[in-house]
Parts: C-alpha cells; sequence; structure tokens
C-alpha cells in the first residue's frame, strides 16, 4: 500500500469518513478486498456514488494502463467490506457483495459519472481499457434465509481449514528432506485463507452485534481470538522462510492447531444457535 493511501485511509477514519488535501470535498469509502494471490486483505479509498440502494466505484487507476489491484481481487471474491463516513460523524463498517457492471449498463453509468467529474472522461480517454464500473450490494442480514446461509458457509469453511491444516501438519511428520518448498507453499496457501476467513468475519461481526446485541461480548472475544492467531500465523510464515528446523515447525504448528480448535468451537457455539437454532 502506497503511503498516500496509508494517510488517506488514517484521516478517513479518524475524522468520520472526511479527508482534506488533495480528496477534500470528494466522496470517499475504503473498500476492502481479500487478495487474489495470498488472501490478505487489502483496503483502498475509492471514489463513490450512490445509485439507489448501491453504491458505485470506478476502476479507473486515474487512467492507468492496467486494473487496480482492488479489481482483480473482488473478480476472485466478490466479499467485501465497506466504510463509509455517516453524516453523525463516525464511520459506518458493513459487508457487501461487488458486481462488475457490463455492455450498456456500464457504458450509461460510466457516461452519468463522467457528466459528474469530467476528470473521469479524462481518465478514459487517457487509456485504451475500458474502465469497469462495479456496483457494491450491501448484505442484507436481516433475512432468516441468510441467516442460515451465514451458518452454513461458516461451518464449511471451518471443516475446510481443519482438514488443510491436518493435510499441513501430516506433511511436518514426513522425513525431513521432503520439507521444502511444496510443503512452504501449502503452509503459506493456508495461512492467506485463513487470514482472508477472519477479514470477512469481522465485516459480518459489525452487523451481527447490531442486531443480535446479546452476543456483544462473544463477538468482542471472537474478534481478540482473531487477532492472537493472526500473531501466530505471522511467526509461522516467518519461520518458514527462515528455514527453521522441522521440529520448531511442529511446535507452532501444533500451538495455532490447539489455538485454531478452541477458536472455531468456541464460534460455532456462539454463532449457529443464533443464525440457525435448528442446526
Amino acid at each position: 500500500m502506497s503511503d498516500v493511501n496509508q494517510r488517506v485511509i488514517a484521516e478517513f477514519r479518524a475524522n468520520g469518513g472526511r479527508v482534506g488535501g488533495m480528496f477534500e470535498g470528494v466522496s470517499l469509502l475504503l473498500l476492502t478486498t481479500t487478495g487474489a494471490r495470498g488472501g490478505r486483505p487489502h483496503t483502498n479509498p475509492a471514489v463513490y456514488v450512490r445509485d439507489g440502494a448501491r453504491l458505485l466505484v470506478f476502476a479507473s487507476n486515474a487512467g492507468g494502463p492496467k486494473h487496480p489491484a482492488w479489481l482483480h481481487n473482488l473478480r476472485a471474491d466478490a466479499h467485501v467490506t465497506v466504510e463509509l463516513g455517516t453524516p453523525e460523524g463516525t464511520v459506518e463498517r458493513f459487508a457487501a457483495r461487488a458486481v462488475v457492471t457490463e455492455g450498456e449498463e456500464r457504458d450509461r453509468l460510466y457516461a452519468e459519472q463522467c457528466d459528474r467529474d469530467p476528470a473521469f472522461a479524462a481518465y478514459q480517454a487517457g487509456t485504451e481499457r475500458v474502465i469497469p464500473v462495479v456496483a457494491l450490494h450491501r448484505v442484507d442480514l436481516t433475512d432468516p434465509a441468510r441467516h442460515r446461509a451465514i451458518a452454513a458457509h461458516l461451518v464449511k469453511v471451518h471443516d475446510e481449514l481443519r482438514a488443510e491444516l491436518a493435510t499441513l501438519r501430516e506433511g511436518l511428520e514426513a522425513p525431513a528432506p521432503t520439507l521444502g518448498s511444496r510443503l512452504a507453499r501449502h503452509c503459506l496457501t493456508f495461512c492467506g485463507a485463513l487470514h482472508a476467513h477472519h477479514h470477512n468475519e469481522d465485516g459480518v461481526f459489525d452487523l451481527l452485534e447490531r442486531q443480535f446485541p446479546d452476543l456483544a461480548g462473544s463477538l468482542d472475544r471472537m474478534r481478540r481470538e482473531h487477532r492472537v492467531v493472526a500473531r501466530t500465523v505471522e511467526e509461522l510464515e516467518t519461520l518458514l522462510t527462515s528455514g527453521a528446523a522441522p521440529a520448531t515447525l511442529r511446535t507452532e504448528v501444533d500451538r495455532l492447531t490447539a489455538n485454531l480448535e478452541e477458536h472455531f468451537a468456541y464460534e460455532e457455539s456462539q454463532l449457529l444457535p443464533a443464525l440457525a437454532p435448528e442446526h
């Protein structure tokens, strides 16, 4: 992330969605996507406009020859997190589904944006690529069917991560000479998937807390556990790239496994009865 983006993001969050400098008065939101390669969350400021119930953002990249990285990310995973300033001077955070518009709809929406802000006409004139328009649809978590879908997805992802972790542990039991780049890649892939899972959960937790106030304490504990797991994963990744001995890796993987099993069990015990009482 560039230093400029980091400063804009920090100012946005500290000032209820308002920023100064070259973006003063501009309607900005923060868009967090999941990295298509590493699975890590990436946050970028983006100009937006409202279009009915949805928000529109534009992959202009200031007229550069390539699409911005966040577009590639959301094409791989349409589940995103949006941060938006409110009239009360706070920042609202919510989960959304990203849809890249196409054909006549895209052309109409981009033409309307050019009318609002001629800079976007210059961006399109400066590049051979067609600048995409992305619609962000807020995820409705009030629908019981949506609750059940979230519960089913939670169990599915937890089971997949458990299976990946079991495979990783089996690999660490192999003779030392086989502990090479393949195992390292497998571990880093698992770590990326875990980062992405917790990032997506954090975006949903804010909405669940408003809908299920009794879960506030449990959700706070889950957020704290996410940070503990994230530190463990970072330490494991450092060990993998340092060429640590297999015995050391096994110790760290065992620690991660214990933390995750406790965390997954707690999440399921707290969230499933609320989201899918019949589960």
